[in-house]
């Protein structure tokens, strides 16, 4: 198992890349640079197998039992058993997997109902560097150091690899990777990894010496979507495109008889009287483009579609539930401040980090604006 940033590796091509510019000018005078010391150093925060690039830190398994009741429980549970969305985070390990450092049930003929985060990795960077760079879901890199090494022991005190009073500390993470379940479940021991460093070999691990010859030149390669997955992500014809006009093909029809939709924006209305144009723009579709790079920014549209269901209710349901409701823009903007579960189903959703005033003008958008 590899963490090997490939940020990093673009930075170090591009670092190239602008080298060779300059140095043939002529060909290519003036495209790229090379980076700076705190570009590559934004970019550069991976932590490898071998504990390189972990930063100074400590968090106890109390501290991280705190952040993960705040940050991380909505959608994993509160003991890592997760959801129907996302899959569990502990369980399916035993003290003797923990002295072996093989996971049993990951065997055939294992009864394991469902594979766990702890029973699959096997390098103790990998959970730290993942927490530290991709979660919270909603807000990722937002965690600092302490609280990621504190997360990491709740963690894995979940899975009974260190005790209660335990603190995880950058001084001896390396000895409680030495006690991690599927520590020897993996190897590096081939040359997919690019050094010997971690135990890599410079030997292929597939070798052949065969020819062929004679291969028919003219190949044709095609692929298709099958027909019950055109509508895998809704209908693409009513779908919002933020740039440009909308395009589409009408995915709930069959391949070959959808034609593509075509829309002219506000083009018609160009034509007309300025005071047309200007109530034709001050329309729901302006206020739906008004909000969306509200909704991308936080991770909106992760989870809801326009009008299709993905992890949460789509915005058309949400807004056919309020519009009529009195006080639908008071309680949307508290339900999309606070988080909560239940009232769509059993999967929550985490508190957002939107300020009082951009969670009202999502909630007025969907109760009085809304238009797909």
């Amino acid at each position: 198992m590899r963490t090997t940033s490939a940020a990093f590796f673009l930075c170090l091509s591009f670092m190239a890349g602008a080298q060779a510019g300059e140095k043939a000018g002529d060909k290519f005078p003036g495209v790229g640079r090379t980076a700076t010391t705190t570009e590559v150093k934004a970019w550069d925060i991976d932590v490898r197998p071998d504990f390189k690039g972990l930063p100074k830190g400590q968090g106890t398994v109390h501290q991280g039992e705190a952040v993960w009741e705040s940050q991380c429980a909505s959608c994993h549970g509160s003991f890592g058993e997760s959801s129907e969305i996302f899959t569990p985070i502990a369980g399916g390990t035993s003290a003797e997997d923990i002295k072996t450092g093989k996971v049993d049930s990951l065997l055939p003929g294992s009864n394991q109902p469902q594979r766990t985060t702890l029973m699959k990795v096997s390098t103790l960077s990998t959970l730290w560097d993942y927490i530290n760079r991709a979660m919270p879901w909603t807000a990722p890199k937002s965690l600092t150091a302490d609280e990621v090494y504190a997360v990491t022991a709740y963690i894995l005190n979940l899975g009974n690899v260190v005790p209660a009073d335990f603190t995880l500390s950058d001084r001896n993470i390396r000895e409680v990777q030495e006690r991690l379940p599927n520590r020897k479940g993996t190897t590096t021991a081939h040359a997919m990894w690019p050094t010997t460093e971690l135990g890599g070999t410079k030997q292929p691990d597939v070798q052949g010496s065969s020819c062929v010859r004679d291969c028919k030149k003219d190949v044709e390669v095609k692929s298709f979507l099958p027909d019950y997955t055109r509508n895998a992500h809704g209908q693409l014809s009513e779908q919002f495109r933020l740039i440009g006009g909308s395009r589409g093909t009408d995915t709930s029809q069959p391949a070959g008889s959808a034609r593509p939709v075509k829309v002219a924006a506000l083009a018609p209305a160009a034509k007309a009287a300025p005071e047309k144009v200007a109530a034709a723009a001050a329309g729901p579709a302006s206020a739906t483009a008004a909000v969306m790079p509200l909704l991308q920014k936080n991770a909106c549209v992760a989870c809801h579609g326009m009008d299709s269901k993905i992890v949460g209710p789509s915005f058309k349901d949400i807004a056919n539930k309020y519009k009529d409701q009195a006080d639908g823009v008071k309680y949307l903007s508290g339900k999309i401040k606070a988080g909560g579960q239940g009232v769509w189903g059993s999967m929550p959703m985490p508190a957002q980090a939107l300020s009082e005033a951009e969670a009202a003008q999502l909630a007025q958008w969907l109760t009085r604006d809304f238009a797909p």
